[in-house]
This record gives C-alpha cells, sequence and structure tokens, in this order.
C-alpha cells in the first residue's frame, strides 16, 4: 500500500495539478482513499495476529522450559537460586517473545514495503535510486560492531535482572526474620544497588539500539542530499518532471521508516539473542539420574531396604562413609545422630534424589537403579519437619491431582490424620486456602495436613524426617498418634533429634559423620553404652533440668 500511495503522486501532480485532468482528479482521489481503506483492515490484522503469534509462542516456550526444568537432578536446584529461574521462565521469555512480533512485522511488513517502495524509485529513475541508497554498504561494519555490542550488554542486564528477581524471592520468603533483625534498610539498600545495576545496564543496551537507526538516519540524509543535487539539476533542465521528482521523494521518504525499523530490529534480535543463550543453557543441561532402558518392576508390599557400603559426597564432601544397614519389612527404623551425620542424606538416595558414588541400595533384593524413577518414588511418602504445602485450598493440597478418590475414603483419611479436628475453625473448612507455604495454618495443622497426604498415597515405604521436632507438647502428641497409625504395616524410617520419640522403633540406627556406629532396640544400645547412650541421657538430663527450672 505504501508503494501504491508513492506511485500516485506522479498522477497527482502531472495529470491533476499540471494538466487540470477532471477524470484524472477521481481516479487518483478514489485510488488513494482504497489505499487507506485496505492499508486500515490490514494493518488492524496484523495487530490482531501478532498478539496471537506472541502469546502462543510464550505460552508453548514457558510450558517446555518448565517441564524440562523438573527433570534436572536436585544438584541444579542446589546452585541456581528460584528467582535467578523464574526469570528464566518469565524474564528471558519475555524478551525473546517481545522480538517475535518485531520480526514478523519487519519481515511481513517493512521489509515488503521497502521492496515495494524501492521498485517505484527504481522505475522512476534507477540512476536516483543508486545515489540515494549507496551510503548503506558503509553501514555494515559499524552495524556488526553495535550489535555485539548490544548483546553483551543486554546478556548482562539479563543476569542482573535474575539477581533482582532472587533478592526479591529471598526478601519476600524472609521477611518476619527481616523484621525480627530490623534488616529493612539492609535489603533495601542491596536491592537498591541492584536496581541501579540494572538501570545502567540497560541504558547501555538502549545507548547501542539507539546507535543502528541514528547511523541509518546519516546515511539516508546523505542519500537524499546527493539526490537533491543530481536530480534537481535534472528538473532545472527540463530532462525530469516535478510529478517523477515528487514520486520518487515520496517513495524514498515512506521507505525510511522501514528502514529504521528494520535497523532497529537487529538491536531487539541481539537482545533477544542474549535471551536465547541463557535459556539454551538450561535446556542443553541432561538429567544424569535417570530411569533404566528396561526398569524392573515394582514391589506392592512392605518391602525390605538395605544400604550396603553406601558412599556420597557433596563437591568434595563426604556425606556417607561405606554406610549400611538393614531396615526389616513392615517395621520402623530410626535414624539418629548428630547434625551432618547423614540422616537426611540417606532419605535423597533411596528415593535417588541424588546418587551415590558406590555401594547399593536395594530395596527387595532389586537395586533401585534398576526401577523406572516415577515407580520407585512412587514407593515412598514423605512428612518433613517443614511440612511443603502450596498456596491452594487443603483438598488441593491433600489430593494433589487425584480424582478417583471418594467423600468416603477422603473423610477416612482426614479423621485418621487429626485433620477433622481443625477443620470446623477454618472459614471454609476443607476449602479454605493454605495460604502461601501453607502459612494459614499452625505448623502442627500443616503436619496434619502432610499426613493426610502421605496417607492418601498409600505407599508401602514412609520415610519420616523430623515430623513433630518444632511441635508444641499438645500438637506433638496428636500428630505422633497420626504418624503410629499411619506406619502401621509399612516399612518405616524416621529421623528424630528427640530421642523420646524412637525409643519404640523397632531398630535404631546411629550415625556418625557419615557411618553406622551402631544398631540396635532402644534398650540394647542404653545397655551397650556409646553415642547413643550419651545422647539420650544428655537430652534426659537437660529435659529434667528444664523441668525442675
Amino acid at each position: 500500500m505504501l508503494a501504491l500511495l508513492s506511485r500516485m503522486v506522479q498522477p497527482m501532480f502531472d495529470d491533476v495539478f499540471a494538466a487540470a485532468d477532471d477524470s484524472a482528479l477521481y481516479f487518483v482521489a478514489f485510488g488513494i482513499l482504497a489505499i487507506f481503506i485496505v492499508r486500515a483492515i490490514t494493518s488492524a490484522g496484523q495487530r490482531l495476529l501478532m498478539t496471537l503469534v506472541v502469546q502462543l509462542t510464550s505460552a508453548s516456550m514457558r510450558k517446555h522450559l518448565l517441564r524440562h526444568m523438573m527433570t534436572l537432578d536436585s544438584g541444579f536446584y542446589q546452585i541456581h537460586p528460584p528467582g535467578q529461574l523464574i526469570e528464566r521462565v518469565q524474564g528471558d521469555v519475555t524478551s525473546i517473545n517481545s522480538v517475535w512480533s518485531s520480526i514478523v512485522t519487519a519481515l511481513g511488513r517493512d521489509l515488503i514495503s521497502l521492496i515495494g517502495l524501492f521498485g517505484v524509485a527504481l522505475w522512476i529513475d534507477w540512476r536516483w535510486t543508486l545515489i540515494a541508497i549507496i551510503g548503506i554498504p558503509l553501514l555494515v561494519l559499524p552495524s556488526l560492531l553495535v550489535q555485539a555490542y548490544i548483546r553483551r550488554r543486554a546478556r548482562n542486564a539479563r543476569e542482573i535482572a535474575g539477581r533482582v528477581s532472587t533478592r526479591l524471592d529471598e526478601v519476600f520468603h524472609g521477611i518476619n526474620p527481616i523484621k525480627l533483625n530490623a534488616l529493612e534498610n539492609y535489603q533495601a539498600d542491596r536491592y537498591d544497588g541492584l536496581i541501579k545495576e540494572g538501570v545502567t545496564a540497560n541504558m547501555r543496551t538502549a545507548t547501542g539500539q539507539a546507535a543502528v537507526p541514528a547511523l541509518i538516519d546519516i546515511m539516508t540524509g546523505l542519500g537524499f542530499f546527493g539526490v537533491m543535487i543530481y536530480g534537481g539539476a535534472e528538473i532545472i533542465s527540463g530532462e525530469k518532471t516535478n510529478g517523477q521528482f515528487m514520486a520518487f521523494f515520496t517513495s524514498m521518504s515512506l521507505a525510511f521508516d522501514p528502514l529504521r525499523r528494520l535497523g532497529q530490529m537487529s538491536g531487539q534480535w541481539q537482545m533477544a539473542a542474549a535471551s536465547v543463550e541463557r535459556l539454551q543453557e538450561v535446556l542443553n543441561l541432561k538429567p544424569t539420574i535417570l530411569s533404566p532402558p528396561q526398569p524392573k518392576e515394582i514391589v506392592t508390599r512392605s518391602p525390605e531396604i538395605i544400604l550396603d557400603q553406601v558412599e556420597m559426597n557433596y563437591g568434595e564432601l563426604p556425606v556417607l562413609r561405606g554406610t549400611g544397614f538393614t531396615a526389616k519389612a513392615g517395621k520402623t527404623t530410626a535414624l539418629v545422630g548428630a547434625s551432618g551425620a547423614g540422616k537426611s542424606t540417606i532419605f535423597n538416595v533411596l528415593t535417588r534424589l541424588v546418587e551415590p558414588s558406590s555401594g547399593a541400595i536395594t530395596i527387595d533384593g532389586t537395586e533401585t537403579k534398576n526401577f523406572a524413577l516415577s515407580d520407585l518414588r512412587g514407593l515412598f511418602s514423605v512428612v518433613n519437619q517443614d511440612a511443603a504445602l502450596f498456596d491452594e485450598t487443603l483438598r488441593d493440597n491433600i489430593l494433589l491431582g487425584r480424582e478417583d478418590i471418594s467423600e468416603d475414603h477422603l473423610k477416612s483419611v482426614l479423621d485418621a490424620a487429626h485433620v477433622s479436628d481443625f477443620l470446623p475453625m477454618l472459614p471454609d473448612g476443607l476449602d479454605s486456602p493454605a495460604g502461601p507455604r501453607g502459612s494459614n495454618l499452625s505448623g502442627g495443622q500443616r503436619q496434619r495436613v502432610a499426613i493426610a497426604r502421605a496417607l492418601l498415597r498409600d505407599t508401602p515405604i514412609l520415610l519420616l524426617d523430623e515430623a513433630t521436632s518444632a511441635l508444641d507438647t499438645k500438637s506433638e502428641a496428636i500428630v505422633q498418634a497420626a504418624l503410629e497409625q499411619l506406619s502401621t504395616g509399612r516399612t518405616t524410617l524416621v529421623i528424630a533429634h528427640r530421642l523420646s520419640t524412637v525409643r519404640n522403633a523397632d531398630s535404631i540406627v546411629v550415625m556418625d559423620h557419615g557411618r553406622v556406629v551402631d544398631q540396635g532396640t532402644h534398650d540394647e544400645l542404653l545397655e551397650r553404652g556409646g553415642i547413643y547412650a550419651d545422647l539420650y541421657n544428655l537430652q534426659f538430663s537437660q529435659s529434667e533440668g528444664g523441668d525442675n527450672d
């Protein structure tokens, strides 16, 4: 339409204004009106199409990226804070997709406009056209240098944006410690510093982006200067008409905006390329903990678990050093020891969240690495000290997407986990929101929801990691009763610092610096003395001292 518009300028000047042709007047007028009507309709359609393209590609990329990231090993999340990962899924994808519209517009509209307008200019006079664009080849080297600069600056800006997101994530998740330690100004200053870095980085990127259109402006100005000198002389001498010159001038003037947008697109693409590189770094990562090609059939009853000479390091730090013990089928085995003894790591290697460097872990005689990951993890229910609840309703937190649970079955689970005890106190009962990370519930209530979740999973193995250590006496008694019902008939492994909670365990494994140093019942271990007896006597004396106080 732009090319047609510039083409209509010549008959407008030569046939209408100079020759005073009435028939040409209506032809030109209706022609220009039709051009603008078509342009209006197609322009509106283009905007809608571009919006659809951006939305669909953004959604597709985010879904693919999140699915991929969730397959990566747990170690990936130990070195990449949540804020950085959120920025990659949200910010980097947004940065990339903001360019799709520009690219499609540039190729589907601006490039076609440019070809059409240059076609009109060539049709009028090819020599004028060459003079007008003679400066464009001189832009190649400066443009390449500017684009490399933009990519470096844009990557730096994206990294700073990730650090800003990480800082916000830490502030919002740690708001209570911040308030209690009067760290508001300290955290605000750290955030201000990152924001200033971001402003500087984005200004440097914008400077590079602005350089390319500026260079195009200069070259275009030189081209128009040459055409005015050369073409003006031809008009004065009568070799060309005013209409021809005005049509040429209009076509080149209209070509100016598409040319500038194409120049800007190169800078925008460099910004997107920086985000593409960051996403590609994640997409190129592959999980190392995988299901075997031909997985073994999974057990369905309460199995026996054996760890045999298991070695495990976190980087250069040894955590498990030849750890070995047996958790008998359908029995409760407790893991005790000082912090850092390797108790929680055992849970991680059992579920293959981490892979041991040597040794074997078997469930009913089959090594865990021979099971499909989904089948292996489907054997376990886990109740942690800090019950992880989602910002959804209690019902959603317990069902976790399952739709095959009847209301009667759900009610029996809620009763067994003592969740029914506090539901009447909530505004919407089971459909009340749990709040961010379960913040609408007390510690004991969160634990009972986690126990209900585990009861509903009905798995043959139960892992309890300090499930009652943060509770008051009354809540602990309620939760402990629910845990005892939960562990009935299951192979249960318990981590506990309060030795009073595991004295009735069928077997107690004593760990120290990644090694099993003793194993037996509560009475056997007390009789033998050693680490367990020392820990028990220390806790017992502290408890008596607290009572006397």
